[in-house]
């Protein structure tokens, strides 16, 4: 009877956890660095995964991913979602609909601006980047269906490699893509649980004091 209870709550656990928002966030984190392995110039392309930086006011922000090469640095927001998908990049919330619910979430576009933007002043600070060449992608993967008509940055499944590749002029050289990666690196926190704790605490103090 122990042995089946046991079980019983093992299962519930585990369903849990792969049912959370941060569970699901890695899962699409992981799908869009096998696109990149799989579907890109490796020895052109660099990409850096769950970046946080320090911000000029003292919080934090966390990327989920920076992809450097000559043609531009990418700065791409992940969301692992199913269902129906609405919004356009001037609303302050999309929506996500199901058959008998629906749930708002933040325009990834606004949420990516921020990373962009902390990214950017960074890179223009330390090595006078041109943030012409800096561009923000919003990449869904899951079971998951645009029902509005998306800007062209935002995109579903593999689409995002299509999207890059058509930036296929060189704007930065292999020292200039190096230093910045080597700036990055430099300047971001140490992966970990400390960092994710820190930059939740700075989520929550950021919302309480709006």
């Amino acid at each position: 009877m122990l042995f089946y209870l046991f079980i019983a709550v093992l299962v519930f656990v585990v369903l849990g956890f792969i049912s959370s928002p941060k569970f699901k966030g890695k899962v699409g984190e992981s799908i869009v660095h096998l696109h990149y392995k799989k579907y890109l110039d490796n020895d052109k392309y660099v990409l850096i995964n769950n970046c946080t930086l320090p911000t000029s006011n003292g919080g934090t922000t966390q990327i989920d991913h920076i992809l450097l090469s000559p043609y531009g640095i990418f700065v791409l927001e992940t969301k692992n979602y199913k269902g129906w998908i609405f919004g356009d990049k001037f609303q302050k919330q999309w929506t996500q609909s199901f058959p008998k619910s629906k749930h708002r979430f933040q325009n990834p576009l606004h949420q990516n601006y921020k990373h962009t933007k902390v990214l950017g002043e960074l890179l223009e600070n330390q090595m006078s980047f041109d943030l012409s060449h800096l561009y923000s992608v919003v990449v869904f993967v899951g079971e998951c269906e645009f029902k509005t008509e998306m800007p062209e940055n935002v995109l579903h499944g593999k689409a995002w490699v299509n999207y890059v590749k058509q930036f296929n002029v060189p704007v930065l050289s292999t020292v200039a893509v190096t230093k910045a990666q080597y700036l990055i690196e430099q300047h971001r926190l140490e992966r970990g649980r400390k960092t994710d704790k820190l930059h939740v605490k700075n989520l929550k103090s950021a919302h309480q004091s709006k």
